[in-house]
């Protein structure tokens, strides 16, 4: 009995540590209490396990160290930065103005006010890439505006929760920086891998809000005339495009001579700050020569672009790590912030409070997670989860779907910190003995752990929306009407077909790898490279020896003091009837075939 359970200690501790999550225990005390527990089990078994279990008690003294390596890790430096920075973000009323201006650009369209919250969902993600801060966001602004106007509850509530996790997938995520760190991969190539699917999976909510409006019109009613404050104005928007477009190609012609590859961005960086400043002066004068519309579209959406860019553009220009990115990031919120004048010391506390939180609990997951990890892999607990991927029918496919399903299930119990610390660690040897490149195996693993914001009951995003969302009938403030309340089995409703997609979005992600690949660049197929040597001609085919061209005397072709490749070697046969070489000079013995030693005496008998 002893025996048994020593060989198969791995799959002991592993169910273990489920049973304990179950049962509610926090998640960092799981870990390290399952991995010190299950040490000891195993330094007591390990006599009878035929060399199956590794584990004794100095190996308990590397610990210090391993934590310590942890909390040196640079990359996760990043994560408290991009927190503060989203944090201050929420803070400014961003989330606000661009609900407002998008909302008013897509009002006179069915489901216009779903796009606008998708759309700006987006927006967030890239600026602030914390979900929490989106979800509450538009759940305040934009929940009560959609029942206002007749929306649909559960449409209404699946699309905040659904929007609010695109910071999930749309760099800079969080989830994405521990992601590469734990499969030993550039933040920067996580990043750029998964620009596409994110967007992707944006435009895949936008469908579905366009059947909606097809199959069930009266559930996302177009905003009435007397809503849209700005007026109408979509021509000179078009036509402010139209300009920044000509100026950012007219720059990117005049820039590509000296800046090369990045004279696109820079084109378009030029492009976009004379529209914006033609755009201020135009509010601030009075000239009017835009629309309302155009002029609060253009400023209200310029500055958190320019915040993207400043965050991503450097990191994928290679100007700055993600770390330093992350810093910049929070500084530029910061300065956004001040410009609408609500940077205070109190919105700065409680940014610092809230980061101050999620880095400790980052921190005591890592802990636990290093604990357990010693102990498991002292268990041969590695071993027993790569044989038990590997040998998965269906080679990789059929390893990335199940690995897939496993993810998908264990994101009902579990958040997506637990799952990259206790989960994807356990992945990264068989993904790598299977030849899966690990960027593609991350952005994949990224989109599975969208949906444990959204699975019903224990779906963060939906608790997130229930927090802001109102439970028991209200009287609107601006119509004075008396609404119904939104309940949870509403939320919950709304968003499972969000769910549906978000499912189908790893299916594509699996069978167009090409989205996430191209972070490689353009491929080069070897067999089209052709190496140019000066002083070489290349030889026909079948031709022996008389490919090369002329040598200097007594030397290599092109290279003057060497023996001339193909020809007569002295002391050797001639070849194709070539005459004999001179006998070597001073009476030297020649070599073996032929040669002379090079650099030895010269003996005269």
């Amino acid at each position: 009995m002893l025996e048994f359970i020593a060989i198969n200690m791995a799959p002991i501790m592993f169910a273990s540590l489920i049973v304990f999550l179950l049962l509610g225990y926090p998640v960092a005390f799981s870990l390290a209490a399952n991995g010190l527990l299950f040490f000891a089990i195993g330094v007591w078994l390990a006599p009878y396990s035929a060399g199956n279990i590794t584990l004794d008690w100095p190996l308990l003294g590397t610990m210090p160290q391993r934590v310590w390596g942890t909390m040196s890790n640079e990359t996760l430096l990043a994560i408290p930065f991009f927190t503060f920075m989203g944090i201050i973000l929420e803070r400014s009323g961003m989330a606000e103005d661009l609900l407002d201006t998008v909302g008013q650009l897509f009002g006179p369209i069915r489901g216009g006010l779903a796009y606008a919250v998708i759309i700006v969902g987006a927006l967030l993600a890239a600026t602030t890439g914390v979900v929490a801060a989106s979800v509450i966001a538009m759940g305040l602004i934009s929940l009560p505006i959609m029942l206002r106007y007749g929306y649909d509850r559960r449409v209404a509530s699946g699309v905040i929760a659904a929007s609010g996790t695109l910071a999930q997938i749309i760099p800079p995520s969080l989830v994405l920086i521990v992601l590469a760190d734990q499969l030993g991969r550039s933040v920067g190539d996580m990043y750029a891998g998964a620009i596409i699917p994110g967007l992707v999976l944006t435009g895949l909510y936008m469908g579905y809000i366009f059947f909606i409006s097809i199959w069930r019109p009266d559930w996302v009613p177009a905003l009435p005339a007397e809503a849209r404050t700005l007026g109408h104005g979509v021509t000179s928007l078009l036509v402010a495009i139209a300009v920044c477009i000509g100026i950012g190609y007219a720059a990117h012609v005049l820039l590509y001579p000296t800046q090369g590859p990045n004279a696109d961005i820079l084109g378009a960086t030029v492009g976009v700050l004379v529209i914006y400043a033609y755009a201020v002066i135009d509010k601030v004068t009075g000239m009017n020569s835009m629309s309302r519309l155009a002029q609060q579209f253009i400023v209200v959406l310029i500055p958190p672009l320019a915040l993207v860019f400043l965050v991503l553009g450097t990191i994928f220009l290679g100007i700055a790590t993600p770390t330093e990115g992350g810093a910049m990031g929070a500084l530029g919120a910061m300065v956004l912030a001040a410009m609408k004048r609500r940077l205070n010391y109190g919105v700065i506390s409680q940014a610092l409070a809230s980061t101050t939180r999620l880095s400790a609990f980052v921190i005591f997951i890592l802990i636990g997670a290093r604990m357990f990890s010693l102990t498991f892999y002292g268990v041969n607990g590695h071993v027993w989860v790569e044989h038990l991927l590997v040998s998965l029918p269906g080679g990789e496919a059929g390893f990335l779907i199940v690995v897939s399903i496993l993810v998908f299930l264990l994101a009902f119990f579990l958040d997506f910190f637990e799952l990259a610390f206790i989960i994807v660690p356990l992945l990264v040897a068989p993904a790598e003995a299977l030849g899966i490149d690990l960027i593609w195996f991350g952005v994949i693993l990224a989109v599975n752990m969208q949906t444990s914001f959204m699975h019903p009951p224990f779906g963060f995003a939906l608790f997130y929306l229930r927090s802001v969302a109102p439970k028991a009938p209200y009287v609107d403030k601006v119509t004075g009407e008396r609404l119904a309340g939104v309940s949870t089995g509403q939320i919950y409703w709304g968003a499972t077909p969000f769910v549906v997609i978000q499912v189908v979005m790893i299916g594509l992600t699996i069978a167009f790898p090409q989205m996430v690949m191209h972070y490689k660049g353009e491929v080069v197929d070897p067999s089209t490279i052709e190496i140019k040597v000066p002083g070489f001609t290349p030889m026909a085919p079948g031709a022996t020896g008389g490919g090369t061209a002329p040598a200097a005397p007594g030397g290599l072709p092109g290279l003057p003091g060497a023996p001339t490749l193909g020809a007569p070697t002295l002391g050797a046969p001639a070849v194709d009837g070539a005459a004999p070489a001179a006998p070597p000079a001073d009476g030297a013995a020649p070599a073996p075939g032929g040669l002379p030693k090079l650099g030895a005496p010269v003996i005269n008998p």
